[in-house]
């Protein structure tokens, strides 16, 4: 399959492309729980700088073993003993990867299991869907640490589940799981068994949606959240002006006007 990236420059992350143009993306560090240090941080803005332009309908993030991600490698950080300036780079790095993701326009959906702490959470809340399993459990442990975030929670996470809860998740190492996690938008969903097979489903129905719709969808709202409710109204217009006229939704549409096209149905009970 030619997809116009060298899948073997990744050394800590695995990635499949599938048949349907869903990538399945493997964080490989399970003897790190998947920590992430700044070799992986880098392969991941390589891949989601590339993404968009190769062909990639979605995304299924994982993880290796029986964590998702357990956030920054602190032995690494430990080691490195960084300046406040290098540190400062550090972090830059990783708004640039979870921003890749966010604002790329290709559809990323992270399939949880385990720790998704610290770190772990920043890169899972850069992901557009969320599915955990019973195993899965959310923290930022960092003010237990001594640290304090610096790959987007104040950003990402406070607005999925507010500044007070993660402002109480901080101060106090409080861990989130199960429907309580859903319940404050840590997730979306939350599955008896495996949450790889359900971000798969997900995934495999985002990637036969039409790519510049799947485009708008993840990253014009992300920008027009960013912005004033005047200046949103104007790029939301915009974006509809060209995605609701693109010539691959003329079959769409024709279907609808004709009633072959599928109608929306609530879930049977």
């Amino acid at each position: 399959m030619s997809i116009g990236l060298d899948l073997t420059q990744f050394i800590n992350l695995a990635i499949d492309p599938q048949d349907n143009g869903v990538w399945v993306v493997m964080l490989s560090r399970p003897h790190k729980r998947n920590a992430l240090d700044i070799a992986t941080i880098e392969e991941l803005i390589t891949l989601f700088s590339a993404a968009p332009r190769t062909g990639c309908k979605a995304v299924v993030l994982a993880g290796e073993g029986q964590h998702f991600c357990a956030g920054l490698d602190l032995i690494e950080h430990h080691q490195a003993d960084r300046s406040p300036a290098e540190f400062m780079h550090v972090c830059l790095r990783w708004h640039e990867a979870f921003n890749k993701m966010e604002y790329g326009g290709v559809p990323v959906i992270a399939a949880l299991k385990g720790a998704v702490v610290g770190g772990g959470l920043e890169l899972a809340s850069s992901a557009h869907i969320r599915v955990a399993d019973e195993t899965t459990y959310f923290a930022l442990p960092e003010g237990q640490r001594g640290l304090f975030t610096g790959g987007g929670a104040t950003i990402r996470v406070a607005d999925l589940v507010g500044k007070a809860r993660m402002i109480d998740m901080m101060l106090t190492g409080r861990v989130y799981q199960g429907r309580e996690a859903v319940d404050v938008g840590l997730c979306q969903y939350l599955v008896e068994g495996s949450s790889f097979d359900k971000a798969m489903e997900l995934a495999g129905r985002a990637a036969a949606n039409l790519p510049l719709t799947n485009f708008a969808i993840c990253s014009a709202i992300s920008h027009m959240q960013n912005m004033s409710g005047m200046d949103a109204a104007y790029a939301e217009a915009v974006v509809a002006g060209i995605v609701n006229t693109q010539p691959d939704a003329r079959a769409r549409l024709a279907a609808f006007a004709d009633k072959t096209a599928a109608r929306v149905r609530p879930n049977a009970a």
